[in-house]
């Protein structure tokens, strides 16, 4: 049976998902932005700050469940430009350490809030 987990230190959507659900040894993340804790806002529109949130929010998810980055198996990151590849890069690799988790990098036409950049991850246990 899954085990479905709804973060009460992140943002508290009224949107129907689960933050995280683990099914057996491996654990899913929703999809993951810059966003403030308190009113749900974008941190900024700066792709750094968003970025910079996006992790610190993962983080405080993995804690959540006594897990940590190194749990990473996958990572996807959406984008809305390419051309912030390079920062999004810069702010990721300071938050992970290698081996680094395998990962897609895709770009799309928009994102939730006009997000610059999401995060969705794999887990393992």
């Amino acid at each position: 049976m899954p085990e479905h987990h709804f973060s009460p230190s992140l943002h508290q959507s009224t949107a129907p998902f689960s933050h995280f659900v683990r099914h057996g040894d491996t654990g899913y993340t929703a999809g993951i932005i810059g966003q403030r804790t308190d009113d749900g806002s974008l941190v900024s529109d700066d792709v750094a700050a968003q970025c910079e949130a996006m992790m610190m929010n993962l983080e405080t998810l993995l804690e959540e469940l006594n897990l940590d980055f190194s749990n990473l198996l996958r990572t996807t990151i959406y984008l809305t430009d390419y051309k912030d590849f390079g920062t999004i890069n810069a702010a990721y690799a300071k938050h992970l350490n290698e081996p680094y988790p395998v990962r897609t990098t895709i770009q799309v036409a928009e994102l939730p809030l006009g997000a610059k950049v999401q995060i969705d991850t794999i887990i393992g246990f």
